[in-house]
């Protein structure tokens, strides 16, 4: 299975997370884990999806979920999981 890990950061505000899950469940995106922190203000949350049930590919799931995020203020990337982890790497 090929996971995807998305980050979305920004201001904290009402429905970000809605917004973002309503798009993953309306693409039949399977959230496997999802972490959400609000501190001084700023939201803040990691998500790993399957996103084997979509017919999208990555590059056009990252593509709408970029576009979402310029439309809530937030900044929201989706990237491979094995890419997340080689960028992440000290």
């Amino acid at each position: 299975m090929e996971k995807t890990v998305i980050t979305v950061v920004g201001k904290d505000g009402v429905g970000i997370i809605a917004k973002v899950c309503n798009y993953l469940a309306s693409n039949n995106v399977n959230i496997l884990d999802i972490s959400q922190t609000i501190t001084g203000g700023f939201f803040n949350m990691m998500m790993v999806v399957d996103p084997a049930g979509s017919s999208k590919d990555i590059a056009l799931l990252s593509s709408e979920l970029k576009q979402i995020g310029e439309e809530i203020s937030v900044v929201i990337q989706a990237q491979n999981e094995r890419i997340f982890d080689i960028m992440h790497r000290i």
